[in-house]
């Protein structure tokens, strides 16, 4: 099973780094947000780190995790 895929980001003059998924805007961190933002880039997997920031990451163990007799209802 693959990781996240489809996020692209591209750095502002004005110090804003925007980020995209399939083409559409998920978020825009400014400032020191984009600088961490842009660190965290170039020392891992930028797909990874930007499914993170964006708040689309899923660990692949929703269907698993509702099935538990814990998480049952009724």
């Amino acid at each position: 099973m693959g990781g996240p895929d489809g996020f692209t980001y591209t750095e502002h003059p004005d110090g804003t780094v925007r980020i995209t998924h399939h083409g559409r805007r998920a978020t825009t961190p400014r400032g020191d947000r984009a600088e961490r933002f842009l660190a965290e880039v170039a020392a891992g997997d930028p797909q990874l780190v930007m499914a993170r920031w964006t708040g689309n990451y899923r660990g692949g163990n929703e269907r698993t995790a509702t099935d538990h007799p814990r998480n049952r209802r009724g």
